[in-house]
């Protein structure tokens, strides 16, 4: 569709094909299901791989009858959902995943027609997005039905092998839940913001302690010490100390 105006995330554009990360780059991901249905390649294959990029699970469907038979198989948690479909139109779609389960539907539409609209709303959609659109407006709406309608989900994080709960205050390492004093809690959970990426010391102790703090010089280094030994990380260097900068955490 020439009058679509998809804006690339900078991870996507600068991707040649999936591949793995590496642990400099590693997405966050998150635990969520979302299932793209549109019948133009060209706008699956977008958020399919923009959409992954930011740590969801992505499946795509080209027309009405796919997405129900995914609906079943796939149970994705945000579906978005052309109007303009071959077949079963993206109205009846819609009624239809009301009917059959518990899922947030955002509308996608290149008409700017209020009564489509409201219609969309009436049999169950919970948000519309107009064609052209913005990746970070899109990304913006589906974050907000993970809040509004899945809030056990949005409160959790994957990175690595790490989950942050940031509800429960807990963290687990390969499903294990790790016994955390609320300092070392905070200090992990900022080293997992950006895993492979160093943070200076200035940084962390600002995050951590607050400006003002005027305790011990060495009360990083001894946090540090702290986690590495509840993470068991002699051999596995999880927590990596960055000379001259700060810390890292280093994904397995």
């Amino acid at each position: 569709m020439s009058d679509i105006r998809m804006i690339v995330p900078t991870s996507q554009a600068s991707r040649v094909g999936l591949g793995k990360s590496s642990s400099s780059d590693t997405p966050l991901v998150r635990p969520g299901r979302i299932l793209v249905v549109d019948d133009e390649q060209s706008i699956r294959d977008f958020l399919l791989f923009g959409l992954r990029d930011e740590g969801y699970d992505v499946m795509c469907a080209q027309d009405g009858e796919e997405s129900l038979e995914l609906l079943e198989s796939f149970k994705p948690h945000v579906v978005l959902l052309d109007v303009m479909l071959p077949g079963i139109d993206g109205f009846e779609v819609c009624r239809l995943m009301r009917a059959r389960a518990r899922v947030a539907i955002i509308m996608l539409t290149a008409r700017d027609d209020v009564t489509d609209r409201v219609k969309g709303l009436g049999i169950g959609a919970d948000d519309y997005v107009m064609k052209p659109f913005s990746f970070a407006e899109l990304k913006a709406r589906i974050e907000a039905r993970f809040r509004n309608q899945f809030p056990e989900l949005s409160a959790v994080t994957r990175v690595g092998k790490f989950e942050v709960d940031k509800v429960q205050r807990l963290i687990r390492y390969e499903g294990v839940p790790i016994g955390l004093s609320k300092t070392e809690y905070a200090l992990l959970e900022i080293l997992l913001e950006t895993p492979g990426v160093a943070l200076t010391r200035e940084q962390i102790m600002s995050r951590v302690w607050g400006d003002d703090f005027t305790g011990e010089d060495n009360i990083l280094e001894v946090y540090i010490r702290y986690l590495r030994h509840k993470l068991h990380d002699t051999k596995r260097q999880l927590i990596r100390t960055v000379r001259g900068v700060g810390y890292r955490v280093d994904l397995q």
